[in-house]
Formats: structure tokens, C-alpha cells, sequence
């Protein structure tokens, strides 16, 4: 599904029996598929308002999500359906219709606070439907956003009445639309007409006085506000006045509606299509299908057991989710392009080391676009010590391919000379002259060898050694040599050997040079990549630290505009604390200067692994 959804009508995504929640399987596994961003659009208001018909528009159908006819409310719990997004290419629109919030039949008073509570946690843009007018009294029904300080938190250390994650829902709570169906008032304020927005806003002002009702009518005011910065207003006339066909509204044809109603619907989904973003979590974290589904499960896990959903811990619970997978994904991007770049056995040690360094770096890339929150670095450690293991099993790979090679070339090259031992060619006067004449064409002939690899000096040197034991035979019957001769000759082929092996012990330790230098500069290459990575993920935070403070000091310029002093004198410590939060931070400069705590543990993990000349030489390889 990461190229195109095929759903054919909405799926459960949570049910809900009796007040007990629980997440529809069919729906998991629909979101695990999907790879894309998701632009997820809910649905909440009193139920038969309406509400699954502007769902079905969304959907580009005339069925789907059930409208019902009766006062019996149809949707239980959340149901969802995925379509391709008509606007937005490569991304995936998911529409959720949730159960009608003020249900006579339910028996649980917190059942629809919790389904109010989970479309706003799971949306990107959130939709209220109500009837005719915004007045008090639709005010008062929506009584469910005063209640989500209570339901929701952002962070674990949080306290759900704390002040502060009140503040941070700006961060990741979804925008809001409010569609009044059945309008029949005018778009007048003062005898002057006005958009739907202005409408909207002039009701959400707060009312004067201090006695509990105008406060408590007020504060669903407030929380709007607070909560969702962004706001969009839409009026729908009645779709028709023949109260049948109202009751047939997934039959009836287009033209049989109200043509105001018609062109108010139109604008209300190049709305949403247009200006409904990507669902994204604190630090701008893209939300997919599949981490949807992720976050889904945790958060009604959290219900059920009693527990308030935590934003913090449910993005811990997808990162680890995550991390993990974007190891294996990394891990695999790297043997897939180790596979084809390192044609086995490597002419030398260094183009393996090259091909490893860039396979590395890209898995490391990988690996840093796909994860998020990892901790102390716990999942990138993994992937190091992954791709070493891999590379190790390159290395020795490549060795034995090279050692064979080499064996066999010479097995073949050094036939005929075998054969002529065999024969007794050289047990004649000056037939260790021959011997060596025949040896040395051997190695000329293995020298013209293209791509041997690193083994082809010591393969050489065990089969010279090889031969010892038959030159000293062929040189002690050579007649033609005196004894002085042979002994010279004994002296010379002891200290040729003596060199070869010292070439051997010089390649072996360049190799080990090679590696070091490598692993080295492997090394400089995670930390580059982590440092990127947390310098982006610092400016995710100020950006969200910002937008929080942007609303706060509308909301203060605001209440101090009509007058509420008090209340815009109680922003100030909240606005001040994010104004410091807003700060450029003092360690950004990491080379040189201070040094982040997670880039210096990774570095201090890094010098343990091997880089034993330490932090001041992994630096200066670094810079």
C-alpha cells in the first residue's frame, strides 16, 4: 500500500463494546502497509449531525461510513478509511468517523471523553460538527476540550492539571474546523456582513463577569483558543427541504440538493484537501501509516489500563519500534551494495576499506533518515557494531577468495615443474641452475596475475617454502657445484626467503594500518552524521517551542485587548519560561567548544571500541 490504498469501504479501527476499547486488527494491519505520510482527517460531534456524510465526500463517495436514518446512532467507536490522497502526492488521506459523542444509550459518562480524546491525538485536523448555531449552548456541549487537560499528557513528567502540558499541546495537537450544519442565520455581526472565520471568532470571545456559569462557559472558549491556533469555520444550509429524501441521502443524486449546500461542501473538502498537513508528533516527526497504527495501540493500551495517554511515551514506544526497524533496514542497504561494489577477491585491502566506507555511510544515512529519540544512541551503537560484523565477514571473505585463487593459479602454473621433478630433469650437472630458471618463470608468470588480491604474497611465499626441501635436494646432487657453491647458494636462498617473509610481516602490518586509518575514519563519519542529526533535532525543538510561544502571546494580547487583565497577567510566567526555552543554546558550537553530552558519550563509546590514541585524534580526523 506504500503506492496506492484499495480500500473499498471503512474498517473499525476501534471498537468500542460496552466502554471497553479495543483496536480493530483488519485496520492494524491496513496501517502497517502503509509506508507514506499520512494527512489523517477526524470527525467528532453529537450524534445524527451529519457527520459520516462529509466523511463520505472526503472519500470522493456517496457510501461508506453509514448515515443512518433513525435516532439510533451508527458508529461505534472509530472507523477509518484510507484513500489516496487527491492533492498531495505520495501521501495517504485517512478519514476517521467516530461514534456520536452525547449517546442516551451509552452507560459510561467518560466513554465519549476518551473518544474525543483519541481523535484528537490521532488527527492531523479535526473536525466539529454541530447543528444551526454556535451559540452557549453549542459551546457547552464541547465541554470535551476543557476536559482533555485531564486526558492527555504530554510529557511523563507532567502532572495532567500542570500548567505546562497544557501549554506544550500546541505542539502536536491537530488544527480545528467547526462545520455548523443547518445554518440558517445570516453572516451578519452589527448589521455588517462577516466570513464564517469572523463568526467563529466573535463566539469564542469571552464573555465578561465572574460568577461559575459565564467562567465555566468561558473556559471551553479558552481551551479553543489555547489548544488549537489554527481554526476554520464552515456553514452548511439544510442539504433539502424534502425531509425524505433527507432520509435517503446515499441515494440521492447530486443535482437534488441544495445548490447552496453543494457549493458549501465543495469548499469544505478543497479545504481540507488544500490546507489539512501531514500528521507529525513533537520535533516534527512524519507520521506514516504504520506508525499510526503504532501509536493507535499504545494509546488505547493506556486507557484500558487506567493510565492517561502520554504523547512522550508514545513516541518512546514507536521509536523503539522504529530504531529497530531502521537498523535492519540499514543493515540491509549495506549488504545489498557491499554485494555488488566489492567484486571479491579486491585487487587490494584499500579498495575494500573504500567500498565498506561507502556503503557505510549511506546505511548510516539510512539509518539516521528512518530513526528518531534514540537514546544514548542505543540503535545507532547497534548498526556500528552490525556493520563491523559485517565488514569483518567482507574481510575474511575476501581473503579466502584471494587465497584460493591464488592457490589454484599456482597449482596450475607450477604443474609442469612438479612434473619434471617427478621426471628427474634436474638431478643432472647444473640442473639446480634449470631448477631455478623454471621457479623463477613461475613466479614472473604468477606476478602478471591481475587481481590476486591481499593474499597473493603470502600464498606465494608457503608455496617458495614448499620448495625448499626439493632445491636443496636437486642442489646437493648438482655435480657440476662444488661444495663452497652449494653452500653459497644455500646462504642465498635462505636470505631470499628471510626477505620474503619480512614483505609478508610489512604487507600484514600496513593492512593493520589500513584498518585502523579506516575504522577511524568510519568512526568520523557516525559522528558527522549524529551531529547533523542532533543539530536538526535541536531546531525541531525550538521550533516547537516557538509555536507554543507565539500562541501564548496571542492569547495574552488578546485577553489583555478585551480587557481580561487578570487572566493575561497569569501568561506572563508561562510566556517567560518559553521565551528562555526559545534561546540559542549555549552549546552549539560542538568543534570547538563545548561538546553535546550525547555526541560526547558516543565519542567516549567510540575511543572504548578501538581509537586508542583517543578524543584529540579522533577530533583532528574529524575536523
Amino acid at each position: 500500500m506504500a503506492s496506492g490504498i484499495n480500500m473499498t469501504g471503512p474498517v473499525c479501527l476501534v471498537e468500542n463494546t460496552k466502554g471497553q476499547l479495543s483496536v480493530g486488527g483488519e485496520a492494524l494491519e491496513i496501517l502497517s502497509g502503509i509506508t507514506q505520510p499520512v494527512v489523517v482527517v477526524a470527525i467528532v460531534g453529537l450524534y445524527r449531525t451529519g457527520k459520516s456524510y462529509l466523511m463520505n465526500k472526503l472519500a470522493g463517495k456517496k457510501k461508506g461510513f453509514p448515515l443512518g436514518s433513525t435516532v439510533r446512532s451508527e458508529t461505534k467507536g472509530i472507523w477509518m478509511w484510507c484513500v489516496p490522497h487527491p492533492s498531495k502526492p505520495d501521501h495517504t488521506l485517512v478519514l476517521l468517523d467516530t461514534e456520536g459523542l452525547g449517546d442516551v444509550e451509552k452507560g459510561d459518562p467518560m466513554n465519549d471523553s476518551w473518544i474525543f480524546a483519541l481523535a484528537v491525538l490521532l488527527c492531523s485536523t479535526l473536525v466539529y460538527n454541530s447543528m444551526n448555531t454556535i451559540n452557549n449552548q453549542a459551546l457547552e456541549q464541547l465541554h470535551y476540550v476543557t476536559e482533555l487537560t485531564e486526558l492527555i499528557r504530554a510529557e511523563s513528567r507532567l502532572e495532567p492539571d500542570d500548567m505546562d502540558n497544557a501549554t506544550e499541546f500546541v505542539s502536536f495537537f491537530p488544527d480545528f474546523v467547526w462545520a455548523v450544519r443547518d445554518f440558517t442565520l445570516a453572516l451578519e455581526l452589527d448589521g455588517h456582513p462577516v466570513t464564517e472565520d469572523v463568526y467563529l471568532e466573535n463566539a469564542l470571545k469571552l464573555i465578561p463577569g465572574d460568577n461559575p456559569h459565564i467562567q465555566s462557559s468561558n473556559k471551553t472558549r479558552e481551551c479553543i483558543r489555547c489548544f488549537f491556533p489554527r481554526r476554520k469555520c464552515f456553514v452548511f444550509n439544510w442539504p433539502t427541504n424534502d425531509r425524505n429524501l433527507l432520509h435517503h441521502m446515499e441515494d440521492i443524486q447530486e443535482d437534488q440538493l441544495d445548490c447552496d449546500f453543494q457549493k458549501q461542501s465543495k469548499n469544505f473538502c478543497s479545504y481540507v484537501f488544500t490546507h489539512a498537513r501531514t500528521k507529525k508528533l513533537r520535533e516534527g516527526i512524519v507520521v506514516t501509516g504504520n506508525r499510526l497504527g503504532t501509536l493507535v495501540v499504545t494509546y488505547v493500551d493506556a486507557i484500558n489500563s487506567g493510565a492517561v495517554p502520554c504523547l512522550e511515551n508514545a513516541v518512546t514506544t514507536l521509536a523503539q519500534r522504529e530504531n529497530a526497524a531502521a537498523v535492519q533496514r540499514a543493515a540491509d542497504h549495506y549488504s545489498q551494495q557491499m554485494a555488488q561494489r566489492a567484486r571479491l577477491p579486491t585487487d587490494t585491502l584499500q579498495e575494500l576499506l573504500d567500498a565498506h566506507a561507502a556503503c557505510e555511510r549511506e546505511a548510516l544515512a539510512v539509518f539516521m533518515e528512518h530513526s528518531f529519540k534514540d537514546k544514548h544512541q542505543e540503535f545507532q551503537k547497534k548498526l556500528l557494531e552490525l556493520m563491523e560484523e559485517k565488514k569483518e565477514d567482507f574481510l575474511q571473505q575476501n581473503e579466502e577468495a584471494s587465497e584460493k585463487y591464488c592457490k589454484a593459479e599456482l597449482e596450475r602454473l607450477s604443474e609442469p615443474l612438479r612434473k619434471s621433478v617427478l621426471r628427474g630433469t634436474f638431478f643432472v650437472p647444473k640442473g639446480h641452475e634449470l631448477y631455478l630458471e623454471a621457479r623463477e618463470r613461475i613466479e614472473w608468470d604468477y606476478e602478471l596475475l591481475p587481481r590476486k588480491g591481499i593474499k597473493a604474497n603470502e600464498v606465494l611465499q608457503s608455496f617458495l617454502q614448499q620448495q625448499v626441501v626439493t632445491e636443496e635436494s636437486i642442489l646437493q646432487a648438482d655435480k657440476a657445484l662444488t661444495t663452497g657453491e652449494k653452500a653459497i647458494a644455500e646462504e642465498r636462498a635462505k636470505k631470499e626467503e628471510a626477505e620474503k617473509e619480512v614483505l609478508v610481516q610489512r604487507q600484514k602490518q600496513e593492512e593493520l594500518e589500513q584498518k585502523r586509518q579506516a575504522q577511524e575514519r568510519n568512526y568520523a563519519e557516525h559522528i558527522a552524521q549524529l551531529e547533523k542529526k542532533i543539530k536538526k533535532e535541536k531546531k525541531d525543538c525550538k521550533r516547537d517551542y516557538e509555536k507554543m510561544l507565539e500562541q501564548q502571546l496571542k492569547v495574552q494580547q488578546y485577553l489583555l485587548m478585551e480587557g481580561h487583565k487578570k487572566k493575561s497577567e497569569e501568561k506572563t510566567k508561562v510566556i517567560e519560561q518559553l521565551k528562555e526555552k526559545t534561546q540559542p543554546s549555549k552549546n552549539e558550537n560542538m568543534f570547538p567548544g563545548v561538546i553535546d553530552k550525547a555526541l560526547q558519550r558516543f565519542i567516549q563509546y567510540l575511543v572504548m571500541r578501538g581509537i586508542h590514541k583517543g578524543w584529540d585524534h579522533l577530533k583532528s580526523s574529524f575536523n
